[in-house]
């Protein structure tokens, strides 16, 4: 099948998985430098589509802290399932959310609800519909398909 036909074979996207302080569907906040920890080890953070263990979209090439929040970029791709499923649920506009699975490893309770997360063990960042934090939002920024539209325009 012609690749323009079924959608793009890979695509870049980048955006913000967390966003520090502001508090998320289920009161939690996360505080800037809740990931440093995290990022200094030398780990695999894996690309999921809705949280789903072994359903691996694609790769995250960058994640790094900044003073908004989690910055990440990577690269969905048509290589499993999961990826061809992302593409074509980014494709139609039912997906942009970002999502992160962690481990709470600093935290206290909040006087309204939630918690207040100082330290954080990132697990994975997932793409989804509907993120806990609704502005961890990402958009495309590059790949086949991106290409063969500026080409066209």
């Amino acid at each position: 099948m012609d690749r323009n036909k079924r959608g793009p074979g890979s695509l870049v996207i980048e955006g913000y998985a967390s966003l520090f302080g502001i508090e998320d569907l289920a009161g939690d906040v996360v505080r800037a430098g809740a990931f440093t920890r995290s990022l200094m080890r030398e780990r695999n953070v894996g690309m999921l589509l809705n949280h789903g263990g072994g359903r691996t979209a694609g790769r995250w090439t960058t994640i790094r802290e900044d003073g908004r929040g989690l910055f990440v970029r990577g690269l969905v791709q048509d290589e499993t399932p999961a990826g061809m499923a992302a593409l074509a649920q980014i494709r139609d506009g039912r997906l942009s959310g970002l999502s992160i699975g962690f481990i709470a490893r600093d935290w206290t309770p909040r006087v309204s609800r939630g918690r207040e997360l100082r330290e954080i063990d990132l697990r994975e960042i997932s793409l989804v519909a509907r993120p806990m934090a609704p502005n961890a939002r990402f958009a495309a920024v590059g790949g086949d398909q991106v290409f063969v539209n500026r080409r066209a325009a």
